[in-house]
């Protein structure tokens, strides 16, 4: 796909991005995993090393725990024990996959991290802030990337992308999803490290906004 038209000064900047933790989040049905996928092979197209990686998942561990969370054979599992196990599949990825490619001085990708839990968990299943906060700053080595960019779309589209065979947390119903949306709006309007990115339209036309947007952060 053609790409904007970046001058050479920002072109050149892209290896800023080593050694950095950088984050998709946003609501169900966003296109988080497929952007991410995009922006992996733009980044390795400016020869800068990148990993990719989910959570919940992305270790053996993790995986087992994800199965967990989103069965929906789970349907009594409470709010608190969702955060913790969250934690717990976020603390080993950290542990087992993210710092060491940090240290390598690899850029790494994420799908979701602890703004997932503080929307999801912390607002959207009424757990509290303060809660999920002090959890993550307990259990993890590190709470916050560098960056967190949030896809955001409507719940209702989102939810219409997800299709006939919701998981556990995609099921909670279009009330909870709605205020899924509006915690991360707000917790973006909060923390300078965080950028939102309209979801709306295209592939390609989302890709180019998160570009555009990647740019803005490693010439700012």
């Amino acid at each position: 796909m053609p790409g904007p038209s970046y001058d050479a000064s920002i072109m050149s900047s892209w290896d800023k991005l080593k050694g950095k933790f950088i984050v998709l989040d946003g609501p169900d049905g966003a296109g988080k995993s497929s952007q991410l996928q995009l922006l992996s092979e733009f980044l390795s197209e400016q020869q800068l090393e990148n990993l990719m990686v989910r959570d919940p998942g992305g270790t053996r561990i993790g995986e087992q725990i994800r199965k967990i969370l989103l069965s929906k054979d789970n349907g009594e599992m409470s709010v608190r024990t969702e955060a913790l196990l969250y934690m717990a599949s976020r603390a080993q990825l950290y542990g087992e996959v993210i710092a060491p490619a940090l240290e390598r001085q690899k850029c790494v990708l994420c799908d979701r991290w602890i703004s997932s839990t503080y929307a999801y968990q912390a607002v959207a299943g009424s757990a509290g802030a303060q809660m999920v906060l002090q959890l993550a700053e307990a259990g993890l080595e590190r709470t916050w990337p560098d960056l967190t960019v949030i896809l955001d779309l409507p719940s209702e589209v989102g939810l219409a992308r997800v299709g006939h065979s919701p998981d556990r947390m995609e099921n909670k119903g279009k009330a909870f999803h709605q205020k899924v949306r509006e915690a991360f709006l707000e917790l973006a309007q909060t923390r300078a490290d965080f950028r939102v990115v309209d979801g709306a339209g295209t592939i390609e036309q989302v890709h180019q906004r998160l570009r555009e947007v990647m740019a803005g952060y490693v010439n700012s």
